[in-house]
């Protein structure tokens, strides 16, 4: 359970959504002292603990995304489900949900019927396209939104395809903004003392992120191309090659960062150029900056660039991959990675909290649980007697 100085402590939510937007907001929640009961299907569990690698059959990624919640089984579907899970809800403060438009409304489980039992629940409906319009209904993932979005269009390689990430971003993107919303809207409740819904579709908040690219098309019918690790608003912004086979990714996103880059590698000339005063222009020079940055760093070693690069006041960083990751001492000073111990794995190591709060701090409690592995305290702590449970798994609601 939460500790009581937990900034959200006492705030309960039911996390009913699978993969992976819905789910992460529910832990985003419940590391900062949300009591958060994940509900899984009693035969269809979560995909995320089936997805990636697994160790002795155990889904490290349902690990992450599992944590710091409780887990029961319910099959929303059956009489005895819904029963209980408007019993639920009616003590609860969120829920979050990523079912197709219309899917708890058949089972009678819509806002209609959630605000009867409980007039201050927020409800969190997240999914690809959102309530309404007329791709509502269809199957939504989030490679679907970072295609749809833009994002795609504008990554990769001139003369390549467009690139799809390897990971979960518009998902990750629309569980900090669904996290965000469930906030505000409890915010709201403050003031007017009644829920709402939120409406969350995945392929908004990853076009917020893209920036300003509507309005530039809207005022200029700019359409931003594909420019590998370069951008059209700064140079040299690139990844160069380092004299002992690494990676390093410089940005000069301020000018007086970009005039410190030429002086370091023996380019101050460059500097006094017209166009040097401003990262557009800049960015029009792209070619000569990166072969007078790249030259000078092909000759050095990664610790020589990444020293000369500190020493300067200039930006640079070491690409890396996760084993670098789990020894940078900068992430090691934040406690970005933290251990946690697990009673099926040992020790595990992951990502910490998103941040820190200096007088009420969030914490892991523990990692993904077992599938079900809480249905029956839970269901007591709800009133239900032993026989009515039993009764609840002979209906297969549970």
């Amino acid at each position: 359970m939460s500790t009581p100085t937990a900034p959200l402590a006492g705030l309960r939510v039911l996390d009913l959504a699978t993969l992976f937007a819905g789910p992460l907001a529910a832990t985003m929640l419940g590391d900062f002292g949300a009591e958060v009961i994940k509900v899984e299907h009693p035969r269809k569990p979560d995909p995320s603990r089936g997805h990636g690698p697994s160790k002795d059959g155990i889904g490290l990624w349902w690990k992450l995304l599992g944590r710091n919640k409780r887990t029961l089984t319910l099959d929303l579907s059956a009489p005895g489900g819904r029963d209980v899970l408007l019993r639920l809800a009616a003590e609860t403060d969120v829920v979050i949900e990523n079912f197709r438009p219309g899917t708890l409304e058949r089972w009678g489980l819509g806002w209609e019927e959630l605000r009867a039992v409980n007039p201050r629940l927020v409800l969190a409906r997240v999914t690809g396209f959102g309530q309404k319009g007329p791709y509502a209904h269809r199957p939504g993932f989030g490679t679907l939104a970072e295609a749809m979005s833009g994002f795609a269009a504008v990554t990769g390689e001139p003369d390549g395809p467009p690139t799809l990430p390897p990971f979960g971003l518009a998902d990750s993107i629309a569980a900090l903004a669904t996290a965000y919303a469930v906030m505000t809207a409890l915010a709201g409740r403050d003031r007017t003392g009644g829920g709402q819904v939120v409406d969350m579709a995945i392929i908004e908040p990853i076009l917020t992120v893209l920036g300003p690219q509507p309005l530039w098309y809207d005022q200029l019918g700019y359409v931003q191309p594909r420019t590998g690790n370069r951008s059209r608003n700064n140079a040299p912004r690139n990844t160069y090659r380092t004299a002992d086979g690494h990676w390093v990714a410089v940005s000069t996103s301020a000018q007086s960062v970009a005039e410190r880059v030429m002086r370091l590698v023996g380019r101050p000339e460059l500097t006094e150029e017209p166009w040097f005063s401003a990262g557009s222009t800049r960015a029009e020079h792209a070619d000569e900056l990166d072969e007078a940055v790249g030259h000078w760093i092909g000759r050095r070693t990664r610790e020589e660039v990444v020293d000369a690069f500190e020493k300067a006041e200039a930006a640079i960083a070491p690409i890396q991959d996760v084993r670098d990751v789990m020894e940078d001492p900068q992430y090691r000073a934040l406690g970005t990675i933290t251990e946690v111990e697990d009673p099926e794995l040992g020790t595990l190591r992951m990502q910490n909290v998103l941040f820190r709060l200096s007088e009420t701090p969030g914490a892991i409690r523990w990692a993904g649980r077992p599938h079900g592995a809480d249905t029956d305290e839970i269901l007591a702590e709800l009133g239900l007697s032993a026989p009515a449970v039993a009764a609840l798994r002979d209906e297969g609601a549970l």
